[in-house]
């Protein structure tokens, strides 16, 4: 039996048009061949009535209890598989629906962000081998003391990977409203193109630095298997993105002519610069880690630390440091703007590159890190635009 994963995205499932476009593809998939495994977001963007944000307003008013808040969460999935299921069966193809419990997802205990630890696929497998297509609920599993647990933003790519692992699947499709992994943000660069491969490290380099087309988790989960994957558009029949296995970044990665794959950009950030040292920086980060901030872009130096924080935690970060009688300086408003690409390992001259490009615009870099395959400028917010823009043409035009 050949086994191919399709995931669709909350634009795809959206309304009646949109899902006409997810059954063209899935009725292709059967026409080669494949035994199909749909994997659904809630339908529609922010504001929809069914998306996480919309269904988590329904709580600004009480006080849910994490366990009762994946329950409501789940169920825009829910919603939008039964739906598609029903669609498919309109168009004269068995098709069934199974939540995520139901498909063998099963997750360790934590509400809101669970990590999925096995799948026992017994039942979904045996509705393949019944020829059915099935539909299974994104974003979603179950602890092994029964709760319904949902996996965090982004949660049905991870779904579907882990699935097509536990399926052996030929492949998994991530199908959005784009035409799969591009140099740049085309809202910031209007240059930017569709890449045809990259490497498991490069799209998870992209994705954890904010390009939105995959979960860095999905692609960790089909890493380990070397389970190809398509990142392509549901509403145009372009190739997409291709993501390779290790081997192809061995041999043919390491001799690309371009050493950056592409730009990507975080904002807005809040830089804070903390004069302290030895006991004191510990005392810091075990404070703001009990109080669940997360720090990025970190700079440890012998008498002082500079970290980085999502601007909605800004205040947050202040108070705690207050607390233990710290006056950091801050800055606000900035973006963490990265290049990334296998091609840099080991690779002089990017770095100088990168500075000469940003300088000929005028642009200031008030922090930078590095590591085998991503290099991180720190920029006033208002010149991310002007960097991102600056990078892509040195390296990616």
């Amino acid at each position: 039996m050949r086994v191919l994963v399709q995931k669709f995205g909350g634009t795809s499932v959206a309304g009646p048009s949109e899902r006409e476009h997810v059954l063209r593809k899935v009725l292709a998939a059967r026409e080669m061949g494949y035994a199909v495994v749909v994997v659904v977001s809630a339908m529609g963007r922010r504001g929809a009535p069914y998306v996480t944000d919309t269904l988590l307003e329904l709580l600004r008013e009480g006080k849910a209890t994490p366990r009762e808040t994946d329950l409501l969460l789940a169920c825009g999935e829910i919603v939008s598989g039964v739906v598609l299921a029903a669609a498919l069966r309109a168009r004269g193809v068995a098709a069934t629906f199974l939540t995520g419990p139901q498909a063998g997802l099963i997750t360790d205990e934590t509400h809101g962000e669970a990590r999925i630890i096995r799948v026992e696929p017994r039942r979904l497998r045996q509705e393949l081998e019944e020829g059915k297509v099935v539909v299974v609920a994104g974003f979603q599993g179950m602890s092994e003391k029964g709760e319904v647990t949902t996996l965090g933003r982004g949660g049905s790519d991870t779904t579907a990977t882990a699935l097509g692992v536990a399926l052996q699947a030929e492949a998994v499709e991530i199908y959005t409203d784009v035409e799969g992994v591009k140099t740049a943000d085309p809202r910031l660069e209007g240059t930017a193109r569709t890449l045809e491969r990259l490497t498991y490290n490069e799209v998870c380099q992209l994705a954890q630095e904010g390009a939105r087309v995959i979960h860095p988790r999905a692609v960790e989960i089909a890493m380990q298997a070397n389970l190809p994957l398509w990142i392509k558009n549901t509403f145009s029949d372009g190739p997409g993105t291709l993501v390779v296995n290790g081997a192809f970044e061995q041999t043919v990665m390491i001799k690309a002519d371009r050493p950056v794959t592409g730009i990507t950009q975080i904002a807005p950030l809040t830089q804070f610069i903390l004069e302290v040292e030895g006991a004191d920086q510990v005392r810091a980060f075990r404070a703001l880690a009990a109080e669940g901030i997360s720090l990025d872009f970190i700079t440890v130096l012998p008498e002082r630390v500079i970290f980085n924080v999502r601007e909605e935690n800004e205040a947050k970060t202040r108070a705690t440091l207050a607390a233990l009688g710290f006056r950091p300086q801050m800055r606000p408003k900035c973006a963490k703007v990265a290049a990334v690409g296998a091609g840099m390992t080991g690779r002089p001259g990017i770095m100088a590159a990168i500075m000469e490009s940003l300088a000929a615009e005028g642009i200031a870099v008030l922090q930078s890190a590095d590591s085998y395959t991503t290099i991180w400028c720190l920029v006033k917010e208002e010149e991310m635009p002007r960097a991102v823009t600056a990078l892509h043409r040195r390296f990616c035009a």
